[in-house]
Formats: C-alpha cells, structure tokens, sequence
C-alpha cells in the first residue's frame, strides 16, 4: 500500500517536471527573440500595451451623462439632493417604530412581570422588522443620490 504511493508521488514529480521543462524552454526563447528585437519594434510594443492599458482603464470608468448646460447639471444635482431629503423621511418612521416597540415592552413588563423573557425576545423582533424597513428606506435615498 505505501509503495504504491510512494510510486505515485514519484510518477507525478516526473510528469510534472517533464511538462515544465517546454514552457520553460519556450519563455527563454521568447526573451531571447525580444532582446534581439529591433529598437523600433520596442517601441511600437510600448506604444501597444499603453494603448491597451488606456483603452482598459476607460472600459471600468463609470460613463456620466454630458449636460448641455451648467444650469442643467445643476438642476440635476438639485433634484437628486431633493430626492434623498424626501425618501429619508422615511427614517423617521423607523425610529418611531422602535420607540413604540420598546414602549409596548415596558408597558408589558410593568402588567406582568412574569414574562418578561418572551416579551424581550418579540420586542427584539419587533426591533429587527422596524430596522430593517428603515435601512431599505436610507438605501433608496442613497440610490436617488449616486445615481
């Protein structure tokens, strides 16, 4: 059993070593042949990878809607301020929902005291719902601002 893995491990060093030799061999070429390049040829390879490194970086670049007017880019920024002030109202809705749960709560405990336990876990609840409608709410405004 331990020889055949001993046998194994053997077998793949040596394919392995056997399948890198040729890459090996055809990189060195490669450097090779570019050193024996012509001036000109490095040059124009310069100007290739610029060009593509340029044409990489416009590709990942967010493209912005060109305005006719400076009145317009800013009647645009304007609306988009107005448009997160009106969905972040929605805010405080969120944060009387958490008061009146946690009122709810204290109002509870204060009844019955016995079951202050079961009364936390619904207020905690309660608590995650009203969240999370409020951060749905500042995601919308932050989306009516960028973009």
């Amino acid at each position: 059993m331990a020889s055949t893995r001993v046998l194994a491990s053997r077998l793949a060093a040596q394919m392995a070593s056997k399948a890198a030799r040729p890459a090996v061999r055809v990189q060195q070429r490669a450097m090779s042949a570019a050193t024996k390049a012509s001036p000109l040829q490095a040059v124009k390879r310069q100007q290739m990878s610029s060009i593509i490194n340029a044409t990489a970086r416009q590709a990942f670049t967010v493209q912005r809607r060109a305005y006719s007017s400076e009145i317009a880019q800013a009647m645009v920024e304007v609306s988009k301020n107005i448009g997160m002030g009106s969905a972040a109202i929605g805010l405080t809705g969120a944060g009387i929902g958490i008061g009146l749960v946690f009122a709810a709560l204290l109002n509870g405990v204060a009844r019955n005291p016995a079951l202050r336990g079961q009364l936390f876990s619904y207020a905690i609840l309660g608590f995650a719902f009203v969240e999370a409608i409020g951060l749905f709410d500042l995601m919308v405004a932050l989306m009516a601002k960028f973009t």
